[in-house]
């Protein structure tokens, strides 16, 4: 297994680029197979969760072939020889194997696959997922780890989600392009990472209205056809530099983001001291080091992201004050938290809450990656720890932060992988 080696870094400075969204790139690699024509995924960001992804299609004989220099996915499913997408030394590893129950179906009518993996961060039902396609037709059982789906004709129907999923949002999305009549889902996920779904199928011919929104209505067409088209920003990697920037007393200029992708992360960002200066598709982030404790609550987009809760938790450790984050998506995403405790951090979990007493300084100390945003925290976290902090099992890290070495070296961060 590798590791990061970090010592405390001065103020970060300088420039960096975000890459394309990891939660965007891996619907739209899957939305690729409902068309037999060729689609040019561009930005796709070089992750683990790409690279499972691919296999995962490559195995049941779709073509892709990867330019990692230009960042350009080409992917044609002109022949699909399986439907069988048990391949458990990969499905098993990524939590969007799941997502190709929707273009499966509606492709070929049946697929059969693991149960998805991914991260360890609390329940993850696919119960809204299975609700979604079953009411559009489809039939669907659950035994021995693998997920069967049959689906003679899909109909439009119209879906209610008890939460706003993202995945089951996309799944329904993407097995109603091409179903029979008119679905609407209510209670849709209005996230960034649909709407950049829901454009890739417009182009693809798609007939879709309100993404964005938490009604959806789509109407089913015959065929969609080859697309180009560019990932969005990942507004998770743009929220780790803000916070990389403000817990060092830094002063970074963060390039490629969508503003409204990231508001909620600025707002807090604001009133705990530190400053933010936006201008078109780059922000600017100031920090004199002297951080006030804010509390958070995860919500569903537009709320604060619950996948910064682990990052800003970094950042709460060493501020003035005491601050309370509530998870309410995910009940066991407070993996990370005894981690930060070997750092120094005074955090108390209570149920779904976390109370962080923040301290002069952390840590360093040699600890362990439970998860994707928990270790990029720990990463955060030794940037400003006292000593060197080494993180173990950063194959977490790397599914879904491209070049996360480089792009701290660049900014001057005392990093390295061993």
């Amino acid at each position: 297994m590798n590791k990061l080696e970090i010592m405390k870094s001065s103020k970060l400075r300088g420039n960096v680029k975000i890459s394309g969204s990891k939660n965007a790139v891996l619907p739209i690699i899957a939305a690729s197979i409902l068309t037999n024509e060729h689609c040019y995924i561009e930005d796709v960001p070089d992750l683990t969760d790409v690279k499972n992804m691919k296999d995962i299609l490559v195995n049941i004989g779709v073509e892709i072939d990867w330019d990692k220099k230009n960042k350009i996915l080409d992917v044609r499913a002109d022949d699909i020889k399986s439907t069988d997408m048990t391949c458990e030394d990969i499905g098993q590893k990524i939590r969007a194997s799941v997502l190709m129950l929707g273009p499966m179906l509606s492709r070929k009518g049946k697929t059969k696959i693991c149960m998805p993996g991914g991260c360890v961060i609390g329940n993850r039902p696919i119960d809204l997922h299975i609700k979604g396609l079953t009411a559009l037709g489809a039939h669907i059982s659950m035994e021995h780890g693998y997920i069967e789906a049959i689906a003679k004709k899909l109909i439009g129907a119209k879906i209610y989600l008890d939460f706003p999923s993202v995945g089951a949002t996309e799944n329904i999305m993407m097995a109603a392009v091409m179903a029979e009549g008119k679905t609407t889902i209510e209670n849709a996920a209005i996230e960034p990472e649909i709407v950049d779904l829901a454009n890739f199928l417009l182009k693809m011919g798609a007939d879709i209205k309100g993404a964005g929104t938490d009604t959806i209505i789509i109407e089913g067409v015959s065929k969609l056809h080859g697309v180009r088209h560019e990932i969005i920003p990942d507004r998770m990697e743009a929220g780790t530099f803000m916070i990389a920037a403000a817990i060092t007393g830094g002063d970074l200029t963060i390039e490629n983001i969508i503003l409204d992708h990231v508001n909620p992360i600025i707002a807090k960002l604001e009133e705990s001291n530190v400053t933010v200066e936006a201008n078109d598709d780059r922000i600017r982030v100031k920090s004199n080091g002297k951080i006030k404790a804010v509390d958070i609550t995860t919500l569903p987009f537009p709320g604060f992201p619950t996948d910064m809760q682990a990052p800003f938790m970094a950042l709460m450790s060493i501020a003035e004050g005491t601050s309370v984050i509530v998870e309410t998506i995910f009940e066991n995403r407070f993996m990370h938290v005894g981690e930060l405790i070997k750092m120094g951090a005074n955090a108390k979990v209570e149920g779904r809450s976390c109370i962080i007493v923040g301290v002069n300084e952390l840590m360093g100390a040699n600890v362990y990656a439970s998860d994707l945003r928990g270790g990029i925290a720990l990463l955060l976290a030794g940037l400003c720890a006292e000593g060197k902090t080494v993180i173990n099992d950063i194959k977490y890290i790397e599914r879904g932060y491209e070049d996360v070495v480089e792009k701290f070296l660049s900014i001057g961060a005392n990093i390295k992988k061993y």
